[in-house]
Parts: C-alpha cells; structure tokens; sequence
C-alpha cells in the first residue's frame, strides 16, 4: 500500500458533498477524514495531527472563515484551504485575511483540487523542516564555525577527526567557497597543537618576493628594505599549525625550497646562512586540480605528494542538501543581529528556492545572498523577492522532461547540452573529470556548450589563464 499523499481534514454540512470529497480525495491518494461541522473539526484538531484543513465556507453555526481563523491561531502550522459557492472576489479576500493558504469554488474540479491540496501539504512540510532545522542549528556543534548535518560534510569531518593528532601534511581540495579554510581551522582546533598558533597565508595574494620572504624569513640587510631580520611563518607556526591556501598558486621557483622546508623540516630565511628549525603541521589547499598541474608540468610532482600525504576534499554546497538552510538561517541570524533588524527566518518559498539553486559561488554566495536579503527585507521571514533574480528564477539543469507536458519537450541539441552542463556541476565543474565522463576533449566540451554559456566561458577563461603561466 502506497504511502498517502497526506492527511487532510475535510469539514462539508452537505452529505453528498462529503462523500463526493472522501471520494475523490481518497482514489487520487489522499487519507480524508471527513466531519459535518466546524465546531466537531476544531475539537479533532486537538487531539489529532492533519497535514491541511480543508472547508467549506457556509456552515451552520461556526463557519468557514471562523475556523479557519481559529486554526491560525492555535495550529499555525497547518494550511486551511477554503471552498466556497461564492467565488466573488469579497469572498476571497475575506478567507485570505483570515489566514487561508488558499481558496477554491464551487463546483470544485477534483484534479484541480488535488494539486491545490498537494503544494498545501508540501508547504506543511517545508515549514516543519525549517523549522526543525533552526532547532537543529541551535543545537548543533558549531567546531571551528562548521554548520552542517550533511552525510557529505559528516564523512569529512569524521576523517578530520581521525587524522587530526597526526603531523602528517594534509591537502585540502575543493571548489571556491566551500569553507577550506574552515576545514583547516577545525583541523588545527581538534588537534593536539589547538593550544599553538594557526597561521594563514594565502599563496596567490602577494608577489613571489615577498611571498618567499614571508615564509621562509629574511636575514638583516637581504634586500633593501629588510633593515631588520624578520621570522618567516614556517617558524612563526612552530607548536601549530600553517595554513597555505592557494598552494596551486605558487610560484615554480619557490616550489624546490617548500618542498625541501617540508623535508627538513628546517627553513633558510632569504639572505641567511644558516637553516633554522620549525615545528609545524603543514596544511595546504586549492581549487585546483593539482593532478592537472602536475601533468602540465605546472606543478612539481614530489612537492604534490608531498602535500597530499592525507587528501580532503570538502564537498560543493549543492551536494550537501538540507545544509543550505542551516547556513542560510545561520548567516540570516547573524546579519539580522548585526543591522539591528527583526529578521527571524526564512519563508517556505524562500527554503525551496535555496534547496532548488546550483550554488556554483558555494557557502560564500550563500552568505552574500542572505547578507543582500537581510538588508532589503522589510518584513520578519525573507521572502522571495529579496532574493538575487539568479536565485528566484532559477532553474535547475535537469536534461530528463518531467512529466508529459509537450511544451517541456526539447531538441536532442539542447538535451545534449543540458547532460554536459549537469556533468559538470555533478563532478564539481571538474573539467578532467567531465572530459573523461563524457568521452570527449574540452574544445569539444566548449564546442557543445556553445561559446556563450556561462560554463563554457568560465572553462575557456581557465585555460586562457593557464596557458599565461
């Protein structure tokens, strides 16, 4: 026996009607329950759970509108949907003022209703999740600023856990966004070193002078500006640990003297003479495919291995599922608080856009989106229009039509198209991975995409960039 598609109160003084209802309701999978008055539907109500009321409007003694005002007041949880003969627009108005999810009228068009009560009990259910997941995000752990109940997140972090009092060098690996830094924090914060220093450098945000003066030191007197010796990090680090974010960055000649750091496990500041010991655990990461960089002798391959001692690769937002609305509600808590505005949380249709988007700027354009929807909104819940135009229209790149509708129905060019492009997103825009998936080259990936899609530029832009180094 299949599992209904919800429970749903109906409340019809006229008999025939009522079993019209229980009926219609019951063959297209619902689990009615059908009662002759509103004083008898409001008392079932309170001692039994239902996923949508379901009213007529006139009635003897307590009406529709009543009831439907005393079910918003005392199980605001559960959607009322009104039936009506009067199908004016006084009569609509009046039932949406009295906190109805929606109307219908008289003579009621079964399928039609049937939809109308299925987005009902979905709406139920998305609100209940909300819900429950800002019960979870208040109860949940928050180590080093991780939110997330993910199967996805929960393996990375199990393994953080069972490597984290190793000294062992760890490669972080993922795309843009998706909080490798965080990762490295939480790494560090579980390990036996959590009482030493957390050191971050990011390899791609300064010249490789500098940068190499900045890990390794400098001596008195090693280049013009350097009046005084400076520590480098490696030593600054020592008792911790040292985080270096965009390591696919670095610079070819600066690759040997890491790789030799990280094997001596001493450093020779710039213009010193003498080595100098540190004791750090090296923690690395990157949005790059260093496998990649390797094969195009972009990256040293002994430096690789000897990074990736232990590899984590954190997961896309968009494979980490209800996690979207714990950080959402997580950053709406705290831009709220931080503008001073009763903000509280997110509306139904905002949750199933959030879960519906690709996320391709990940946990970072999460964060920019709620932070743009805090500061516009003028109401307590987010509603859909303060979100980004992106996000409220977007649709997700699903190459299989849904249903029977002929107008979904596309050309075998564009349904190619769309399979490439969910590829990509599937293997985290990874254009080895997709190539090799797909069986074919990356100009002909661009090729099928066409020049104009955004995937395709960004990919082209890659390697236009790589092709300068």
């Amino acid at each position: 026996m299949s599992t209904p598609k919800g429970r749903i109160l109906v409340v019809e003084d006229e008999r025939e009607m009522r079993a019209l209802l229980e009926k219609g309701l019951t063959r297209r999978g619902f689990q009615p329950t059908v009662l002759g008055s509103a004083a008898e539907a409001f008392a079932r109500l309170e001692s039994e759970d239902f996923d949508t009321v379901l009213t007529d409007l006139r009635m003897p003694g307590m009406d529709g509108l009543a009831l439907c005002e005393r079910v918003v007041l005392n199980r605001p949880d559960i959607p009322v949907v009104v039936v009506t003969a009067f199908g004016s627009l006084e009569t609509a108005v009046a039932a949406i003022r009295a906190g109805a999810y929606d109307f219908v009228t008289k003579p009621v068009d079964l399928d039609a209703l049937a939809l109308l009560l299925e987005r009902a009990v979905r709406h139920r259910a998305l609100r209940e999740e909300v819900r429950r997941l800002r019960r979870a995000l208040s109860d949940a752990s928050s180590d080093g600023g991780v939110v997330g109940e993910s199967l996805a997140l929960r393996r990375v972090y199990e393994l953080i856990d069972r490597v984290a009092d190793s000294d062992a060098s760890v490669l972080v690996t993922g795309e843009s966004g998706t909080g490798k830094e965080v990762a490295a924090r939480a790494l560090h914060a579980r390990s036996r070193r959590q009482a030493g220093p957390f050191v971050a450098i990011n390899c791609a945000a300064m010249p490789e002078a500098l940068l190499e003066s900045e890990l390794f030191g400098h001596a008195k007197g090693a280049f013009t500006d350097a009046k005084a010796a400076r520590t480098g990090l490696f030593v600054q680090a020592s008792g911790g640990t040292l985080f270096l974010d965009e390591v696919g960055e670095l610079p070819l000649t600066l690759q040997p003297k890491l790789l030799r750091a990280l094997q001596e496990r001493t450093v020779r500041p710039v213009g010193g003479d003498a080595e100098v010991p540190f004791d750090a655990r090296i923690v690395a990461a990157t949005n790059r495919d260093l496998e990649l960089a390797v094969e195009e002798d972009r990256f040293r391959e002994d430096l690789y291995y000897r990074l990736n001692v232990i590899g984590l690769e954190l997961p896309p937002l968009r494979a980490r599922g209800n996690d979207v609305l714990l950080l959402a509600q997580r950053f709406l808590e705290h831009f709220a608080a931080r503008s001073g505005k009763r903000v509280r949380g997110l509306s139904p249709a905002v949750a199933q856009r959030l879960l519906a988007y690709g996320w391709p700027g990940n946990v970072r354009e999460l964060q920019n989106c709620i932070e743009r929807a805090v500061a516009l909104t003028t109401y307590e819940q987010l509603t859909v229009e303060d979100l980004p135009e992106r996000i409220r229209d977007y649709r997700a790149s699903n190459p299989n039509a849904q249903g029977n509708d002929v107008s979904e129905l596309v050309s075998l060019e564009e349904m190619e198209r769309r399979y490439i492009q969910r590829v990509i997103e599937t293997v985290g825009g990874s254009r080895t991975l997709a190539s090799r998936i797909l069986g074919v080259d990356r100009k002909t990936l661009y090729r099928k995409l066409g020049r104009r899609h955004p995937v395709a530029a960004a990919l082209a832009a890659e390697d236009k960039d790589d092709a300068k180094e």
